[in-house]
C-alpha cells in the first residue's frame, strides 16, 4: 500500500512582484519629490471668462477658491503621511537595504543602479539581491504588495 504525499495549503494569496516593485518605487519617487521641492500649491484663476456658457442649469454651486484651499490642505497632508510612513518603514530594514534604497530612490533623482552599486563596493548580483529584498520587505510595510486573485473554486457539492 503505497501513501500520497499531501501538501498543505494555507490558501494564500500569490503576490504579482512586478506591480508590487512599481508601487513601491512610486511611492518612493512621490516622498523623495514632496521632501526635494514641497507641495507646489493649486492656485484659483479670479478671471472672468467673457465667453458665453451654454448649459442648462445644474443648481450646483460652484466655489474654485474653497476647492482649492480643502485640495492644498488634503494633499499635503497626504504627502507627510506618506513620508512619515516611509520613514518608519525604512527604520525596519537592514542598515544595507535602507542606505541602498536611500541612496538609489531618495537622494537624486538620476541615480542608477550600477552607481549605487559601485558606491556601496558590492558586486551586482549582491546588489539586485539585497534591493529586492528591500523592496519586498518595504511593500508590506507600507501595505502596498499587489497581491494575484486565485481563480474561485467552486466546490461541487455531492
Amino acid at each position: 500500500m503505497k501513501q500520497r504525499a499531501t501538501q498543505l495549503t494555507l490558501g494564500l494569496p500569490v503576490m504579482d512582484s512586478e506591480q508590487t516593485r512599481r508601487q513601491v518605487e512610486e511611492h518612493l519617487e512621490t516622498v523623495r519629490i514632496y521632501r526635494q521641492m514641497g507641495l507646489i500649491r493649486r492656485e484659483v484663476s479670479n478671471t472672468p471668462s467673457y465667453e458665453p456658457r451654454f448649459h442648462g442649469n445644474t443648481n450646483a454651486i460652484s466655489k474654485p477658491a474653497e476647492s482649492a484651499a480643502v485640495w492644498n490642505v488634503d494633499k499635503e497632508a497626504e504627502l507627510e503621511q506618506k513620508s512619515i510612513l516611509l520613514d518608519k518603514a525604512m527604520l525596519r530594514l537592514s542598515r544595507k537595504e535602507s542606505e541602498l534604497l536611500r541612496r538609489r530612490y531618495l537622494e537624486d533623482e538620476d541615480v542608477y543602479d550600477y552607481n549605487v552599486c559601485s558606491d556601496m563596493h558590492m558586486g551586482e548580483r549582491t546588489f539586485r539581491r539585497i534591493k529586492a529584498r528591500a523592496l519586498y520587505k518595504l511593500a508590506f510595510g507600507l501595505r502596498l504588495e499587489v497581491l494575484i486573485d486565485p481563480p474561485s473554486e467552486k466546490v461541487a457539492a455531492k
